[in-house]
């Protein structure tokens, strides 16, 4: 793939998958897997549950339509499938859905060398090319989308609670707050205490949002962010992480009510 920072629509095949470019208001990177683990960011919350919740998930009588294909579980909406970590979830109708072996994330900023800070796969979009800009001034067009989500693995976490809110830090820090400072990233970025909360479908776990304010704005299309993480176990045992993330301040930033409706639909694949 190209090694600019902000090139968009890069697609490369790595270990038989498919991986997908889409830049935020950072480099948006590539990677294998979605297992790495988070960047610290400062917070104030402290997590106390531990151990893995037990959870019993219900899907609804008829998960799938005549064609074989998952049905949704809020009409007119879109499923996400994630066959690495057994999950789904619905997205509103104008999102993209990538193919379930994407993987995608953003690079580290600091490193420079395209390794990666976050990932997440199979995921989905809002308004790919939602702001364009040309940051380099070499003529090439990079675009930025308002929004994404996808799920990712939890390797090394300890419980869900911390996982949820380390999870959300880090996704504003990724994707909105690499290129400011440690002191403007500490002063910017707020975690929110993890919570405990059950899907629609009974997926026990917690979640935890976070939110930058305040950010230098150095390029036209940079923003402040916001993400929200769900922390549970899939039908293996293994920690699991849905997480979306979306410019905020903006005109048509993703409202809140619609992250925790897309929350809700979260659910084990295949019940």
């Amino acid at each position: 793939p190209s090694q600019d920072k902000k090139r968009t629509k890069t697609v490369a095949i790595i270990a038989a998958s498919a991986v997908v470019v889409v830049a935020a208001a950072t480099g948006f990177f590539v990677m294998q897997n979605d297992h790495g683990g988070s960047a610290n960011v400062a917070d104030d919350s402290k997590a106390s549950e531990s151990g893995k919740p037990k959870t019993k998930p219900s899907e609804p009588d008829n998960p799938r339509d005549s064609s074989g294909v998952p049905k949704p579980t809020i009409a007119g909406w879109k499923v996400v499938t994630n066959p690495n970590h057994g999950t789904q979830f619905d997205v509103p109708a104008d999102w993209v859905v990538e193919k379930p072996d994407t993987f995608s994330g953003f690079e580290d900023a600091e490193k420079g060398d395209g390794s990666p800070a976050i990932t997440f796969s199979a995921p989905a979009f809002l308004k790919s090319n939602w702001c364009e800009q040309d940051t380099d001034k070499d003529g090439t067009i990079e675009d930025v989308s308002l929004g994404g989500t996808g799920t990712k693995g939890g390797k090394g976490a300890k419980d869900t609670a911390t996982a949820a809110s380390n999870e959300s830090g880090s996704w504003v820090w990724a994707a909105y707050a690499q290129e400011a400072t440690k002191a403007q990233q500490q002063a910017a970025i707020k975690v929110e205490k993890s919570k405990p909360y059950t899907t629609e479908a009974g997926l026990k776990g917690h979640y935890s949002t976070a939110a930058s304010t305040g950010l230098p704005k150095k390029e036209k299309c940079d923003t402040d962010g916001k993400s929200i993480a769900f922390t549970f176990t899939n039908a293996k045992g293994d920690f699991t992480t849905w997480v979306l993330y979306g410019a905020r301040g903006v005109d048509d930033e993703i409202p809140d009510e619609t992250l925790m409706k897309i929350m809700s639909t979260v659910r084990l694949a295949g019940e």
